[in-house]
């Protein structure tokens, strides 16, 4: 829309986003294809589930720990 000529307010209107929101995505994809921000995406997913699996595995590791000393 705009390689159209219209400008970003109108653009923003007309798919019901804010200004503010458009200029946040622009800085966070704007070099980006469709392809790789659904890429990104998938990869900042794995990423959360990764950490969440390696706070499990410390968190058991440091109960393994106090259990082995005697100290529950």
């Amino acid at each position: 829309m705009l390689g159209e000529g219209k400008d970003i307010a109108d653009v923003c209107r007309e798919l019901q986003v804010s200004e503010p929101t458009y200029y946040r995505w622009r800085n966070q994809f704007g070099g980006l294809k469709a392809d790789d921000a659904k890429r990104l995406k998938e990869l900042e997913r794995e990423n959360a589930t990764l950490k969440r699996l390696l706070a499990d595995a410390e968190l058991e590791k440091a109960a393994l720990k106090e259990i082995a000393k005697g100290e529950f």
